[in-house]
């Protein structure tokens, strides 16, 4: 199947595999569950507004809560919140548990957890329900232009 996303990673020349599930939650858990994988290597991907009224994206570890705190600070801004569900479509293109930080509706700044190098292949939601996209972290970096920080919590 093709999406936005993985149209921008073949354009770009990107190696990825797909993989896919039945999606009825729509949560990271999920899809962690039904793909089988560790939490601390499927990126869920939350779109964030700063007190200054930036869109920002966070990939972090389905294992894992986004810092907001941390993010803020890293963003220049006092204070981040995440965007109510209702907005995501409208904002980045996406609907909940389909959120890509590829191929977004805006151009939005991206920030990948550091956790993320550690592995050699992370997952990603390929912007729709169900699918996700098994890539090199280091590629998803490239082709997003993300900053990598420790933006995770517990």
């Amino acid at each position: 199947m093709r999406t936005r996303a993985t149209r921008i990673l073949d354009a770009l020349g990107i190696h990825y595999d797909l993989l896919e599930f039945e999606a009825e939650e729509h949560t990271a858990a999920e899809a962690v569950e039904r793909l089988g994988i560790s939490p601390d290597q499927l990126f869920k991907t939350l779109v964030v507004r700063s007190s200054e009224g930036a869109i920002l994206l966070a990939c972090v570890p389905a294992s894992c809560e986004l810092n907001l705190r941390a993010l803020a600070h890293l963003a220049g801004a006092r204070r981040a919140e995440l965007v109510d569900s209702g907005e995501l479509m409208r904002l980045v293109g996406y609907v909940k548990g389909g959120v890509s930080p590829l191929a977004t509706r805006r151009s939005c700044p991206t920030f990948i957890d550091a956790s993320a190098l550690q592995h050699p292949r992370i997952s990603i939601s390929a912007g729709v329900r169900g699918l996700q996209i098994w890539i090199d972290p280091r590629d998803l970096v490239w082709a997003t232009g993300a900053r990598v920080e420790a933006i995770a919590g517990t």
